[in-house]
C-alpha cells in the first residue's frame, strides 16, 4: 500500500511531462489531483497505530552498500506525509484551469512523492536519493513558470508545454536554490557515509551514534532546507520568482524536510546533536526576531510570507534542539500547522497577484472588505493564524515550543534555554506587529476600486475553504497530532517508548 501511495503520483507525474502535447492543462489537473488523493487515502489507511511501524515494505536495493529499499510509517512521518499529501492534492485542484501547462502539473506530483518519500524512507541513503529527486523538478518551477511581472516570463506554448522560458530574474533565483540545496545535500551525504560506518547499518531504525563531525555536516545539510539564519538568502527570491504553487510547495513541503531530517538527526544521534543543539537554537532565535522586523519592511506580500516563515522554522528550530519529548511533539505540530497557514498565505497571494499582477501591497491598495470580502476575510484568518491567534493550529506549535525550552532539559542550560524564551516571545509580538500592518494596508481602509477586483473564484474557494478547516481543527484538537506522542523518551519511530531505533 506504501508503496502504490509513492508510485502513483510519481507515475502520473512522469506520463504527464512525457504525454504533455496530448493533454488540456485542465484534464491534467484533474488528473493530477485524482493522483494525490489516491496516495491521500493510502496513507490514511496504512496506518496501524503509534506502537508500530506501519506498512513497512523492506527488500533489498544496494547489497554492497548495505541500503535496501526499507519504507514504513511512524509516528513521527505521518503527519508530514499527510500534510504532503494534501498540499500536493490542493495545487492540483489549484491548477484546474484551461491555460495550465501539463508539465506543470507533472512537476508538482513528481515534487510531491519525492517528498512523500522523504517521509517514508526507513533506509539513510533511500532518504537522501528522495532529498534530491524533488531538486531539479523546482528549479524548472521556478524558473520557467515565474511571475509574469517581474521581467522573467516570456510566454510561449501555453498549455500543452511548458509555458515560459527562463530568464535572468527567475534562472537567477532557482539557480541560487539550487546552489544552496546541492551545497547543503553534499555535506548530508558525507554525514549520512560517516554515520553509516560508524554504525555498520544505513537503517535509521538500527543508528544510535556517530562521530561529531558527522553530526555537525548532517546538522548544516538540514538547516540549509529548513532554513536557519544565516543559510535563508536564496528563500525570499525563490519564493518572489516562483508561481503561486511553487511557493506553496516550497513553504508547506520543502522547509518541511529540513526539519523532519533535523527531528531524525536529534533522534539517531542523541548524544552528538546535544553538542550542536545550543548552535540550532541560537540560530532559530535569530531568525525568530530578524525576520519579523524584515516582514515589517516588505511591500511585497509574497516576500513578506518567505520572511515569516524563516521566523516560524526559528520556533521548529528552538523546540529541537531540547531534545525532548515535547520539544519534538512541538516540532512535528509547528511544521504541519506552518504548512497548512502559510500554504493558504500563498495560496491567496497568488490570487491577488493573479487578479492585480502584482504583490505589492500599496500597488493592491486598501479596503478589500469592500472590494473582495471573501477573499479579504480568508487572508485575515490566514494572517492571525500565522501571528499564533488562540484556537488556531499557528498557536499550539509556538507555545508548545515555548514550553520546551521553558521547561529546562539536560541540553540546553536554563540561563541559555530562558534567554531564547524572552527572544522567542519578542518574535511572537513583532509577528503581530508585521501581521496587523499587512491587514491594515490590504483590507482596511478606505476602497479604492479597480478593475480587477473579484471575488474568490470556485476552485480558490474550494482550497481556502479546505485548508481553513483543518487549520480550525488542529487548532480546536491539537490531541490529533500531539496525541501520537507520549512524552516519554524519544526515539526514531516516534513512540518515544515502545520501540527504540
Amino acid at each position: 500500500m506504501i508503496t502504490a501511495a509513492l508510485t502513483i503520483p510519481f507515475v502520473v507525474g512522469l506520463a504527464l511531462l512525457f504525454l504533455r502535447k496530448l493533454v488540456s492543462g485542465r484534464t491534467a489537473a484533474w488528473l493530477g489531483a485524482v493522483a494525490m488523493a489516491a496516495s491521500l487515502v493510502l496513507f490514511v489507511l496504512v496506518w496501524e497505530g503509534k506502537e508500530k511501524i506501519s506498512g513497512e515494505v523492506d527488500t533489498e536495493w544496494i547489497d554492497p552498500l548495505g541500503a535496501r529499499l526499507h519504507l514504513g510509517v511512524t509516528a513521527l512521518s505521518w503527519p508530514f506525509l499527510l500534510m504532503t499529501a494534501f498540499i500536493g492534492l490542493l495545487c492540483c485542484v489549484w491548477l484546474i484551469a484551461d491555460d495550465t501547462a501539463p508539465a506543470l502539473v507533472g512537476l508538482v506530483l513528481i515534487i510531491s512523492a519525492s517528498s512523500l518519500g522523504v517521509f517514508a524512507s526507513l533506509d539513510f541513503l533511500l532518504f537522501f536519493v528522495f532529498f534530491e529527486l524533488a531538486l531539479i523538478p523546482m528549479w524548472f518551477v521556478i524558473a520557467w513558470w515565474a511571475a509574469p511581472d517581474d521581467g522573467s516570463s516570456r510566454g510561449v506554448d501555453r498549455g500543452k508545454g511548458f509555458k515560459n522560458v527562463p530568464a535572468d530574474g527567475a534562472r537567477l533565483a532557482a539557480t541560487r536554490f539550487l546552489l544552496f540545496t546541492v551545497s547543503g545535500s553534499a555535506l548530508l551525504l558525507v554525514g549520512i557515509v560517516l554515520v553509516a560506518r560508524a554504525n555498520d547499518s544505513l537503517q535509521l531504525t538500527e543508528i544510535g551514534s556517530g562521530p561529531l563531525v558527522a553530526a555537525v555536516l548532517i546538522t548544516l545539510g538540514f538547516a540549509v532546507k529548513t532554513p536557519l539564519v544565516p543559510l535563508h538568502t536564496w528563500l525570499p527570491d525563490a519564493h518572489s520568482k516562483a508561481p503561486t504553487v511553487g511557493s506553496v510547495l516550497l513553504a508547506a513541503v520543502f522547509l518541511k524536510l529540513g526539519t523532519y531530517g533535523l527531528i531524525i538527526a536529534s533522534s539517531i544521534l542523541p548524544e552528538r546533536f546535544a553538542d550542536v543543539a545550543p548552535y540550532v537554537a541560537g540560530a532559530g532565535v535569530v531568525g525568530i526576531v530578524w525576520s519579523a522586523l524584515a516582514c515589517y519592511a516588505q511591500d511585497d506580500l509574497k516576500r513578506l510570507i518567505a520572511y515569516s516563515s524563516i521566523g516560524h522554522m526559528g520556533f521548529v528550530a528552538l523546540a529541537i534542539s531540547t531534545q525532548s519529548a515535547v520539544g519534538v511533539a512541538a516540532a512535528v505540530f509547528g511544521s504541519v500547522a506552518h504548512g497548512l497557514v502559510t500554504g493558504l498565505l500563498f495560496f491567496l497571494s497568488g490570487s491577488l497577484k493573479d487578479r492585480f499582477g502584482t504583490a505589492s501591497m500599496r500597488a493592491i491598495g486598501r479596503g478589500l472588505y469592500a472590494r473582495t470580502p471573501w477573499l479579504a476575510v480568508a487572508f485575515v484568518f490566514a494572517a492571525v493564524a500565522s501571528l499564533g491567534l488562540p484556537g488556531l493550529a499557528g498557536f499550539w506549535g509556538e507555545l508548545l515550543s515555548l514550553r520546551a525550552a521553558y521547561e529546562v532539559g539536560d541540553v540546553l542550560d536554563k540561563p541559555y534555554a530562558w534567554t531564547a524564551v524572552g527572544f522567542a516571545v519578542l518574535g511572537v509580538a513583532l509577528t503581530t506587529a508585521y501581521f496587523v500592518r499587512a491587514i491594515r494596508l490590504l483590507a482596511q481602509g478606505e476602497p479604492v476600486a479597480q478593475e480587477a477586483d473579484r471575488d474568490l473564484s470556485v476552485r480558490e474557494a474550494f482550497v481556502s475553504v479546505a485548508l481553513v478547516a483543518s487549520i480550525v481543527v488542529l487548532g480546536l484538537a491539537p490531541g490529533l497530532v500531539v496525541g501520537l506522542y507520549d512524552f516519554s523518551t524519544v526515539s526514531y519511530s516516534g513512540t518515544y517508548e515502545a520501540v527504540t531505533p
